[in-house]
């Protein structure tokens, strides 16, 4: 059973930063995805991909996964970049 523990990113479609700073733990597939005969639509029967869990931080995430044996990947989260200009900028 492997995972991967990532911080959950910035929504893009809304300004808010709510939940930004939860540490998330998500199982990987084990099992490839098929198309449904009848209506076409895609799944497996793997239920472990759907579960997600949420964790305050890194090493409580970590700390759980080593308990549990779970063989868990983590990802950093991308250094945050900001990029400070005035209105004036516009028009020079």
């Amino acid at each position: 059973m492997a995972a991967r523990i990532y911080q959950r990113p910035k929504n893009a479609m809304q300004s808010g930063r709510a939940r930004t700073d939860e540490w998330v733990l998500e199982f990987e597939q084990s099992e490839a995805r098929r198309p449904d005969p009848l209506m076409g639509w895609t799944g497996s029967g793997d239920t472990q991909a759907q579960v997600q869990l949420t964790f305050p931080d890194k090493d409580a995430a970590k700390a759980y996964a080593a308990k549990y044996g779970i063989a868990a990947r983590v990802y950093a989260s991308p250094p945050k970049n900001l990029k400070l200009q005035a209105y004036a900028d516009n028009f020079r």
